[in-house]
């Protein structure tokens, strides 16, 4: 590793490539290892949800702060990953008619290796001293390994999704001996706030086991 204003900047997206570029035409089965994020919980519609609004700028003060202090007390950069969410339900066919209102979810942001618990929590003490965020305090450092998994780029809309889940619940895991082994992963792409909808790009990862 270089020093100074050459730092080399670990991307999760580059490190892991085969797990954040997947096809928009296919789907395709991957192993997923362990992974650290920042993680929030919460339920209800994302676009109406107060509590979703808190807990993604509470996610992204930590991360941001976290990415700051690794490089000036480690000089070790990092990219912020992209944001990233697990959605429940305990009916999930909630997913297929868009009832946001019975959506849970746990919202997520990766975070490389060498980001200790006590990191973390100095972060989320740095934060919420100088901006105190509603939701600071749901901030926790979350790992997961989700193992075999099937997924797909989704380029557009949310809300268009539901044809290609659809087909990846009735036609593709059946056909393939397949289950669900875990929550429905989405991570997004693209920042929402500056990209047309019909040009969002979102990667749906279902962790699968046999059938």
């Amino acid at each position: 590793m270089s020093t100074g204003d050459h730092v080399d900047k670990y991307d999760v997206k580059k490190a892991h490539r085969q797990l954040y570029a997947p096809s928009a035409k296919e789907f395709a089965v991957v192993d997923v290892p362990e992974f650290r994020y920042l993680a929030v919980d919460g339920q209800g519609d994302p676009n109406t949800s107060a509590a979703y609004a808190q807990a993604i700028e509470a996610l992204y003060g930590v991360a941001y702060t976290l990415k700051f202090a690794s490089k000036r007390t480690l000089d070790r950069d990092f990219v912020v990953g992209p944001l990233e969410g697990l959605w429940r339900a305990d009916d999930p066919a909630v997913f297929l008619s868009r009832d946001k209102q019975a959506w849970e979810w746990t919202m997520l942001i990766s975070q490389p290796t060498w980001i200790t618990e006590e990191m973390v929590r100095s972060a989320i003490d740095d934060v919420a001293k100088k901006k105190a965020p509603p939701a600071i305090d749901a901030v926790r450092l979350h790992t997961m390994t989700e193992g075999t998994s099937v997924q797909i780029l989704h380029v557009g809309s949310y809300d268009d999704e539901t044809p290609t889940l659809d087909r990846l619940h009735n036609q593709y895991l059946p056909e393939h001996g397949l289950a669900f082994n875990g929550d429905h992963h989405e991570i997004y792409l693209s920042d929402a706030r500056r990209t047309p909808p019909a040009k969002l790009k979102t990667i749906l990862r279902q962790p699968v086991k046999p059938a």
